[in-house]
């Protein structure tokens, strides 16, 4: 129950979804900070040692890449950081879309065969929804049925609440791509980063130029291109996982939207009448809210 609650917070207290947020990247920053200072960046080094060694035993030696060597640049560290931040974001919005998948398959308006909605059932079927748990009361499909009843109570007329669950679906698929903005912050800030890091280094080897030719070493030029040409590697490879994550995450939200019309027209719409003899779909089981009492005073 504690952790439905902290989820209900963080998707209705839109000041501490933000808090959260930034703390989870200034954590991710700590992480890849330490890891690179015990790890990435000395056993970088070493094995550029190592190469370089190999190199001058045999020049006919065929240096090897390394992993490390291509990410230990800042640029390459900053763009993972925000690759693992917009991965963690959009693991977030992809559990909240699981979980609210769950709900279509349950049977939220526990409504027996042949029994049908009247205007004065509304207000039970409402108290029904109300009584799902904290974390799932203002999810997509609690939404779009509570809707379609107050307005179905409102009006009485069955065409009124289709409509009205047509728009509130709509308006639930714009709330979640919404809140897909941060996911797309970060995918876009990593080839920011990249360019950045490709900037820097072709700015490293022209200010390198002149002394690479007067000394005859090109170490110093070609340094900085592996500078630029790493951060752009880097960087461009972590948006394509992004990127991918987050179309993938937009065709489950789609879904969620057109599965939840599908629901409620199924098991709300089709069983709405504005009285009990309504053509020739009269109930066989009343329904044991007000349809029921109508009858028994019939």
């Amino acid at each position: 129950m504690a952790g439905l609650s902290f989820l209900s917070n963080l998707e209705t207290n839109k000041t501490f979804d933000r808090i959260f947020n930034v703390g989870m990247l200034l954590i991710l920053t700590l992480i890849v900070q330490a890891t690179y200072a015990i790890y990435v960046r000395p056993a970088a080094e070493h094995f550029m040692v190592e190469q370089q060694t190999l190199v001058n035993a045999d020049p006919n030696y065929q240096g090897k890449r390394s992993i490390l060597v291509i990410i230990q640049e800042p640029e390459p560290e900053a763009a993972i950081i925000m690759c693992l931040w917009s991965l963690l974001l959009a693991a977030r919005q992809g559990y909240k879309v699981k979980r609210f998948r769950r709900l279509l398959d349950q049977d939220l308006m526990q409504m027996s065969p042949g029994s049908c909605v009247l205007p004065d059932d509304v207000r039970d079927h409402i108290r029904q929804l109300d009584q799902i748990p904290p974390g799932l009361t203002e999810s997509v499909v609690p939404r779009v049925l509570r809707s379609a009843l107050k307005r179905f109570g409102a009006t009485q007329n069955v065409q009124d609440a289709a409509t009205t669950v047509h728009q509130v679906v709509e308006i639930e698929a714009a709330r979640m791509d919404s809140e897909l903005a941060m996911v797309r912050f970060g995918a876009w800030s990593i080839p920011a980063i990249g360019f950045v890091g490709t900037v820097r280094g072709l700015g490293e080897a022209l200010q390198s130029a002149q002394f690479a030719l007067s000394s005859n070493n090109p170490g110093a030029l070609t340094g900085g291109l592996g500078v630029s040409f790493n951060s752009t590697f880097t960087a461009l490879t972590l948006s394509i996982v992004v990127m991918y994550v987050i179309h993938e995450l937009q065709l489950a939200q789609e879904r969620l939207a057109l599965d939840t019309q599908e629901y409620a027209e199924e098991h709300l719409i089709s069983n709405l009448r504005t009285s009990l003899v309504d053509g020739p779909e009269r109930p066989l089981v009343p329904a044991p809210m007000a349809s029921e009492r109508l009858v028994r005073q019939r």
